[in-house]
């Protein structure tokens, strides 16, 4: 289906909100993860290899599984997939119900900034 303009899956909001009905549609409208708590400088592994296969799983979440074979931060994760990191959180919850990844909390984060400084470090090097 397209929008006047091009695909709905492109259509902006305003100049600041970015594309909003892609993610979601990625989370199936979930605002918060099924569990977990995840900092921007939480370390993710994934405990499989290949989980493309599993059902229910989208292929945002098999992407998750093969980025982080090699450990990754939250925030690295949003990064490389191009999505909100609260997308990211809900897909990461659904993976840790799953026992697909593990989330490593921060270790010893005294003296580092507030999530929102990261938050808007990454919004500005997307906006790159």
């Amino acid at each position: 289906m397209t929008v006047e303009g091009g695909s709905a899956e492109d259509r902006w909001v305003d100049d600041h909100a970015g594309p909003v009905v892609r993610p979601y549609a990625v989370t199936r409208g979930r605002a918060r993860p099924v569990t977990g708590t995840f900092d921007l400088i939480s370390l993710v592994t994934a405990t499989r290899v290949d989980v493309v296969g599993e059902s229910g799983l989208g292929p945002e979440h098999v992407a998750i599984v093969a980025l982080c074979q090699r450990m990754q931060s939250v925030a690295e994760v949003a990064a490389h997939l191009d999505l909100p990191v609260g997308t990211v959180r809900v897909l990461l919850g659904d993976l840790m119900a799953r026992d697909l990844v593990q989330v490593r909390p921060p270790r010893g984060s005294a003296g580092l900034p507030d999530e929102s400084v990261f938050e808007a470090v990454i919004n500005g090097l997307r906006a790159l």
